[in-house]
């Protein structure tokens, strides 16, 4: 979707400061924060894509003062009360009003659960045997389209053309996973070359270029 989350490319933002030693975690709170993503997201009542689109979904001003952790907080209030999980009710006030029911508490992420659990990570690749829509060196054209729903199309590439550079197989197709589809779609993604003045004009530095992975739903042949 477009929205303050995108904001690749653009000037006026200032500096991105490193901070030196920086913490896992600045504070008691975020260390929750990501606890709690993580045990409601083992109940599997939504994916990572869905997630992401529950957090960039905010009013500009709103995402712009968030910090990183109450982004996240943000996101998982609104995939819990969509889950009918909580009520607004029970978030304002902190307490559940009922236990979770008997098939979600044995989906309980443990403490000693955790590792096992972060070490595996999630499969995306899928065994599909589809033909890839594009080959290496093929000319194409990002999609210059606004989708309300998740992307992984930078905004700054739409309507630019750049070329292949290496197919990677395929993985889900993650616009169309944020949609929680009961069935993945599966699609090839391309790691797509485009030069720096395709994407920012001539102003832009004649040796430089961005490499962006995208999916056959973002792209179409270029002439």
């Amino acid at each position: 979707m477009n929205g303050a989350h995108d904001l690749g490319g653009m000037h006026g933002l200032g500096p991105i400061e490193a901070e030196a030693d920086e913490p896992v975690f600045h504070h008691e709170w975020q260390r929750r924060a990501l606890a709690l993503t993580l045990a409601s997201g083992a109940m599997g009542k939504w994916n990572i894509d869905m997630s992401r689109h529950a957090r960039e979904n905010q009013p500009p001003e709103q995402y712009l003062r968030n910090s990183y952790y109450q982004t996240w907080l943000v996101g998982l209030e609104k995939l819990l009360l969509a889950a009918d999980l909580v009520t607004a009710g029970e978030l304002a006030g902190g307490q559940s009003a009922a236990p979770l029911p008997d098939d979600l508490a044995q989906r309980v992420l443990r403490a000693e659960q955790v590792a096992g659990v972060l070490g595996r990570g999630d499969q995306f690749t899928m065994d599909d045997e589809i033909t890839a829509t594009f080959q290496v060196g093929d000319r194409v054209r990002v999609l210059n389209n606004h989708p309300t729903g998740h992307t992984r199309a930078p905004r700054y590439a739409r309507g630019k053309c750049g070329l292949v550079e290496r197919g990677h197989g395929v993985f889900v197709f993650a616009d169309e996973n944020s949609k929680g589809r009961d069935k993945p779609v599966p699609q090839h993604i391309y790691s797509v070359n485009f030069p720096a003045r395709e994407l920012w004009g001539a102003d832009a530095t004649p040796n430089d270029c961005v490499m962006i992975d995208l999916w056959d739903g973002h792209l179409e042949a270029a002439d």
